[in-house]
């Protein structure tokens, strides 16, 4: 049988996967898929998991529970050798695999950019996976019992100081978000008011949200600050060390919570370790049917989609635009790239990618939102009920959208959940400290994230 190797279980991974299970005949091909985590993150719902508005587990599509006729590899592709059609594979308990294919589809997705920032490695918590969204929410909700037993002053705002660098879709979501429990947790501590929370939004471009157009991305901006936000544009951290945040603006303060949201880099699988094309940015070069290479030059039995390839948007008027990196073009990139596989595979036509946006939405907290299609913009509480219309329609599968949906329900008649987890990090502690999960305890415990 033909063998198909997905790199990745993402949006386009496991959208590719899932359209081959119910396009494949019985015994016409054999599919695996590598990913070291064996779930989906639909990452959209990310920030509303650091606010406590949707239960992290919902957020994640099992692979074992929807992939049936499809061999999962818990492991990390760390080189593919596509002139020997080889990928080699670190396997979660640390050991190297060659896995031998016919057909590869590099769906690896994207990595959160970085610079060489003095503390960033220290202090900052990135939002791809909802490991990271439960250690924001985690922290955020303990620095609150912290800062509650504090006297007014520096050390209580510090702990409620939030920072979140980058200004696309991410950080203000993550933003609003924040900055919406934040606000409403004051009513659970009397001893804390509004002065206590300095919430800093930085980006080093002149506005933020590049998916909309100036005005509406103005509006945000004016609409955060009117929340007490502070909005630092056109400005980089050039130092988060020792939890003090220095802008090359000169701006400084102390901060307590650092979410690096800006932007993505490239998988450094594909930009360093394949031998497959890649462009100046490290991203695999595909035709716009998904094939890799171009349409002079194409590779066969290699394919691509996602946030880690190169796509040809189609839609744009604009000649050699690429699709931007984001959930509605991975989603249907993959559904595409099942069809066209088995249509490959059956001597059959394949066809183009071609997406015509549906709009931009983003959640600013709840009840807050806004939406932009063309020359069409909703604001607030409306737009707020759109973004959630959209994603839980978007989001696979219908045991996840009802699981959503309950808690939404649920959160209307009693509030978010705002109990934090933050000892769940170190589930051990409390057995080596005799009782006490608190403790400073050494020895072999060890941190566990995102155990939520």
């Amino acid at each position: 049988m033909e063998k198909i190797l997905i790199v990745g279980g993402g949006y386009a991974g496991f959208y590719t996967a899932w359209g081959l299970e119910k396009r494949l005949r019985p015994g016409e091909a054999e599919v695996t898929l590598v990913d070291p985590h064996g779930y989906m993150t639909y990452q959209p719902f990310l920030p509303e998991v650091t606010a406590g508005s949707i239960e992290a587990r919902h957020v994640m599509v099992s692979l074992r529970r929807h992939l049936h006729r499809t061999a999962l590899v818990a492991g990390q592709t760390t080189a593919i050798d596509h002139a020997h059609r080889t990928a080699t594979v670190r396997t979660n308990d640390g050991a190297l695999r060659e896995l031998r294919y016919d057909t590869i589809v590099v769906t690896a997705g994207a990595v959160t950019r970085t610079f060489p920032v003095p503390g960033i490695e220290q202090e900052a918590i990135g939002l791809k996976h909802v490991e990271e969204a439960v250690a924001i929410r985690d922290q955020l909700l303990t620095a609150f019992d912290r800062a509650a037993l504090l006297p007014p002053g520096a050390r209580r705002r510090r702990l409620l100081t939030v920072t979140v660098v980058g200004g696309g879709f991410t950080g203000v979501e993550v933003f609003g978000e924040l900055l919406s429990l934040a606000t409403s947790l004051l009513r659970r501590y009397p001893e804390l008011g509004p002065e206590d929370l300095s919430f800093h939004l930085v980006d080093a471009n002149d506005r933020i949200l590049p998916e909309v157009t100036d005005e509406p991305g103005r509006w945000v901006v004016r609409h955060l600050e009117g929340r007490g936000g502070t909005v630092h544009l056109g400005a980089q951290v050039v130092s988060a060390a020792g939890g003090e945040i220095l802008l090359s603006t000169g701006e400084s303060w102390g901060n307590g919570l650092l979410i690096w949201a800006a932007g993505n880099g490239s998988n450094p699988v594909v930009a360093k370790n394949t031998d497959l094309p890649v462009d100046e940015r490290g991203l695999v070069r595909v035709r716009a049917d998904l094939r890799v290479g171009t349409d002079d030059a194409p590779v066969p039995g290699a394919w691509a989609a996602g946030d880690n390839a190169a796509v040809p948007d189609l839609a744009s008027p604009v000649p050699g635009t690429r699709t931007v990196p984001n959930a509605q073009h991975a989603v249907r990139q993959g559904r595409l790239l099942a069809r066209n596989l088995v249509a490959d595979l059956r001597g059959r036509r394949v066809h183009p990618y071609v997406h015509h946006s549906l709009g931009t939405v983003a959640t600013l907290g709840i009840g807050r939102g806004i939406f932009q299609y063309h020359g069409l913009v909703v604001t607030g509480f409306l737009a707020w009920l759109m973004h959630r219309g959209y994603h839980v329609l978007a989001v696979p599968t219908w045991e996840r959208k009802v699981r959503v949906l309950l808690v939404w329900a649920s959160a209307v008649l009693f509030g978010r959940d705002i109990v934090p987890l933050s000892t769940v990090q170190r589930p051990r502690a409390a057995f080596l400290a005799g009782g006490d999960p608190f403790a400073d305890v050494g020895g072999p415990d060890r941190e566990v994230h995102g155990a939520a």
